[in-house]
C-alpha cells in the first residue's frame, strides 16, 4: 500500500516539468563519448533511467552518444584495470563512483570531467566545495554521514525495546569519526552500539551472524555501495536471523528489507545524468555545482516484519511514504 500516492505523483510531475532540457550547442555530426566505472549493472533500472534522462537532454546512445568503455559491474579489485582502459579511451566525460572509483580516476586524470556519486565528495577531498568544485570532479554528494544517523534514529523508533544495536560497516570507506558520532547518538538514547566491520562480500554473512550472537536487537546497514551490490545476501541473512534492519535506499525495503530511508537510487542516477547533459553541452565540471539528494522516502515492509516476528509501532507506520503489506 502506498502512502500519499497522489501527492507523490504530483511532485514527480512537477519535478519533470521543472527539468527543462537546456538548448545544447551540439556539433553537427559529432558523437559524444561517455565512459563508466561503476559497480552497478548495465541492465539495472538506475542505468536505464540514466540513459533515458540523457535522451531527454538530447543525447541518444547509438545516434550522437557512444559508450566508449562499458565499466559496469566493476568490483574494487577491477578498479585499476578500468581506470587504465578509460584513460586510454579519452571519453568526453566519465560516470564514476563511489569514492574508491572516482579517487582512482582523479589520480589518473585532472582534465577529463568525472561525474561521481559518492558519500561526501567535499569531505573526501575530491572537490573544494559544493557550489564551486574547483577541479574536474562534480556529481552527487549523498549526505551519507547525516543519513546514517537519521536511519539509526528511525531504527530505534522501530524497535522501541532495543538496548543493543549493531551497525554493519564498510571498513574500506567509513571514517572512525563517523562511527564515534553514531555511538554517541545511540548512547544518548540508552542504546549500546557495536560495529561489525567488513571489507569484502564474503565477510558480510559472518558479521551479521556475529552481531546476532552478541545480542544485537537490530542492525543499521550503513551507507556503502558494497552493501547495495550485495543487498540480497544481507536481506536474506537478516531475515534468517530474524534481525530487524534498516537500509540506505528505499528500493532495498521493496526488495525485502524491513526498513529503508533515503533517496531512490534511480532518481539519484537521473540527477547525475542532468549534470552530464550540461557538461556535454559545453559546461566545465568545475562550474557544475555538486548536488545533493532532494527527496527522501521512508519505506516499511510489513510483510518482512511479520515474517521475522516483529511489530513496527503504528505511529512510525503512519509516517511512512510507502508501506508494503
Amino acid at each position: 500500500m502506498r502512502r500519499r500516492e497522489f501527492i507523490a505523483g504530483m511532485a514527480t510531475t512537477a519535478a519533470a516539468n521543472a527539468w527543462c532540457p537546456p538548448l545544447i550547442a551540439q556539433e553537427p555530426g559529432r558523437t559524444y563519448r561517455v565512459g563508466f566505472l561503476v559497480p552497478a549493472a548495465r541492465e539495472a533500472a538506475a542505468i536505464k533511467g540514466f540513459f533515458d534522462e540523457l535522451r531527454l537532454g538530447g543525447f541518444i546512445e547509438g545516434q550522437n552518444l557512444a559508450v566508449v568503455f562499458s565499466g559496469f559491474n566493476v568490483s574494487n579489485e577491477q578498479i585499476a584495470e578500468g581506470v587504465a582502459a578509460l584513460i586510454r579511451a579519452k571519453p568526453d566525460v566519465i560516470v564514476a563512483g563511489p569514492e574508491l572509483y572516482v579517487s582512482a580516476l582523479h589520480t589518473a586524470t585532472k582534465t577529463i570531467p568525472l561525474v561521481s556519486m559518492s558519500e561526501d565528495l567535499v569531505g573526501a577531498g575530491l572537490a573544494a566545495s559544493l557550489a564551486r568544485p574547483g577541479g574536474n570532479v562534480t556529481g552527487i554528494s549523498l549526505l551519507s554521514p547525516e543519513l546514517d544517523g537519521k536511519r539509526q534514529g528511525l531504527l530505534i523508533e522501530a524497535v522501541p525495546q532495543m538496548r543493543e544495536m549493531a551497525a554493519l560497516v564498510d571498513s574500506n570507506i567509513t571514517p572512525q569519526h563517523h562511527l564515534a558520532t553514531l555511538r554517541d547518538a545511540a548512547q544518548s538514547r540508552g542504546v549500546t552500539l557495536s560495529f561489525r566491520m567488513v571489507a569484502k562480500p564474503n565477510e558480510i554473512a559472518p558479521a551479521l551472524d556475529a552481531a546476532k550472537a552478541k545480542g544485537a536487537d537490530a542492525i543499521n546497514i550503513l551507507a556503502t555501495p558494497l552493501f547495495f551490490v550485495n543487498r540480497k545476501q544481507i536481506i536474506d541473512q537478516t531475515a534468517k536471523l530474524r534481525l530487524p534492519a534498516i537500509y540506505q535506499w528505499p528500493e532495498m525495503a521493496e526488495e525485502g528489507g524491513l526498513l529503508a530511508y533515503g533517496s531512490r537510487f534511480v532518481q539519484v542516477y537521473r540527477q547525475r545524468a542532468r549534470q552530464i547533459v550540461k557538461i556535454l553541452g559545453g559546461a566545465k565540471a568545475t562550474d557544475v555545482p555538486i548536488e545533493q539528494p532532494t527527496n527522501f522516502e521512508l519505506v516499511i515492509n510489513l510483510k518482512t516484519a511479520k515474517s521475522i516476528g516483529h511489530e513496527v509501532p503504528a505511529g512510525l507506520v503512519l509516517r511512512a511514504d510507502e508501506v508494503i503489506e
